[in-house]
């Protein structure tokens, strides 16, 4: 019997059988001996989701002994197998002269857990990495073996995209790559209430485009990423500089910040006085997939409210009130994102242009009214929650926020009709597996 914790502490299971499958078939067989057993099977990456989305309850299946790279053809289709964490595909793409489109600022989860969550960048034009899956391999819940893709299975295809893992186990999915690009890296200080002024505009500005917001202060940090051809070359930060940056003050010196705010509360707006102003201006370009990512090593809870875009302004005027007339302390800057619309039933991004808010709290915190606020204001425009992070809402209030929910999850009844790949978050989100609705 196993134990299991996620990374930032706040999900926990004891009393697991955890299972090690190799291959597909592996994966197949361990399937079958649990549900035969009338026991739920929980698949389990890197664990790096806030909510008890990957909550094991009866078998943790752990994909660490298939988590290779498959296939990477000349068109760029990359077949991986999904126990792959991302940072280990990245960096085998770069050495074949690819990349991913787009990427999340963590490369820590497995393949299979950042798609299954709806895990996103940041880029106007650009969606999450489910809209760049082009085909998977799905294991049911009787142990067979589904393979689905735009023209084999459509139905099942469009809901697996972002499945939350309610429809099967992933063995392999297949991504489209393109070729290896760079970045170039623009940083710098802001004030909220210019970027709020014309949010479309500057979010737009360039290819890839976010914004840090430090509670307490109308400061920003500001990262315009621009998309520019390998041929151009690489000027990456000198080594020094980006231990400086990324190690001891956006890591090191931000641990002792969040750790005197928990002791001494009352300091947390001048601490987050000095994190705004710790940062300053600085370029660089580099391949992309360093650029996309950044190091986080100060443990933390997490919510994100994706929001239609034209609303957001106003989510975080509402969020700035909210903090200013309240007695909360905030360490943790609030991180600002854009995607584009996607057709995805249960992605966040479904059928409208998208941003993204999220606001965090130290890992042995509670979230408290700060959390219940934000997803107050996200409520007013219709907000939708990450699948990976903390919120409130079950199936009632996320079956009108999601023009797809009941496709996905008439999907859900017939491939899963017993429950086996369920639960308790999924039954509270998703609602119990209803086999009838797999039948209409």
């Amino acid at each position: 019997m196993g134990t299991w914790r996620n990374w930032a502490g706040n999900q926990s299971a004891t009393g697991i059988t955890p299972v090690h499958p190799v291959g597909t078939d592996g994966i197949a067989a361990a399937v079958r001996t649990a549900a035969g057993a009338g026991r739920r099977v929980k698949p389990v990456g890197s664990g790096h989701s806030f909510t008890a989305i990957g909550r094991p309850e009866d078998v943790q299946m752990v994909l660490d002994r298939h988590a290779d790279l498959v296939d990477v053809d000349a068109g760029g289709l990359v077949t991986v197998q999904a126990g792959m964490p991302l940072h280990r595909l990245n960096t085998g793409l770069a050495a074949r002269g690819w990349a991913l489109t787009n990427l999340g600022d963590v490369d820590r989860q497995t393949v299979a857990g950042a798609l299954a969550t709806g895990t996103h960048g940041t880029g106007a034009r650009f969606g999450g990495l489910a809209t760049q899956l082009r085909g998977m391999e799905l294991v049911l819940a009787d142990g067979t073996v589904l393979r689905c893709s735009p023209d084999e299975h459509p139905d099942v295809f469009a809901a697996a995209r972002v499945s939350l893992g309610a429809l099967g186990v992933v063995s392999t999915v297949t991504l489209q790559a393109e070729a290896a690009f760079a970045l170039r890296a623009e940083e710098a200080p802001a004030r909220l209430p210019e970027l709020l002024e014309d949010f479309e505009a500057f979010m737009t500005s360039t290819d890839h485009v976010e914004f840090y917001w430090f509670p307490h202060t109308d400061r920003c940090l500001t990262k315009r990423n621009t998309r520019v051809p390998l041929e151009g070359g690489l000027a990456p930060l000198p080594r020094f500089r980006a231990f400086w940056d990324d190690e001891v003050l956006a890591n090191a010196a931000f641990a002792a910040v969040v750790a005197t705010g928990r002791r001494l509360p009352g300091l947390v707006p001048r601490l987050a006085r000095f994190s705004a102003g710790a940062l300053g201006e600085r370029t660089a370009t580099d391949l992309s997939h360093r650029v996309f990512v950044s190091r986080r090593r100060v443990r933390f809870r997490e919510m994100e409210y994706a929001v239609p875009r034209e609303a957001a302004a106003d989510v975080l005027t509402e969020l700035r009130r909210a903090v200013e007339a309240s007695d909360w302390r905030v360490p943790f800057p609030v991180e600002v994102r854009v995607a584009a619309a996607d057709e995805i039933p249960l992605s966040t991004a479904s059928g409208r242009d998208t941003a993204y808010v999220a606001v965090h709290v130290p890992a042995r915190s509670e979230p408290g009214p700060y959390f219940d606020r934000l997803e107050a204001i996200a409520a007013a425009v219709g907000g939708r929650p990450h699948w990976g992070k903390l919120h409130g809402l079950d199936a009632e209030a996320l079956s009108a926020r999601y023009p797809g929910f009941a496709e996905f999850t008439a999907v859900r009844g017939r491939l899963d009709p017993g429950g086996v790949f369920a639960n308790a978050h999924l039954d509270r989100v998703l609602g119990p597996v209803d086999a009838r609705l797999g039948r209409r």
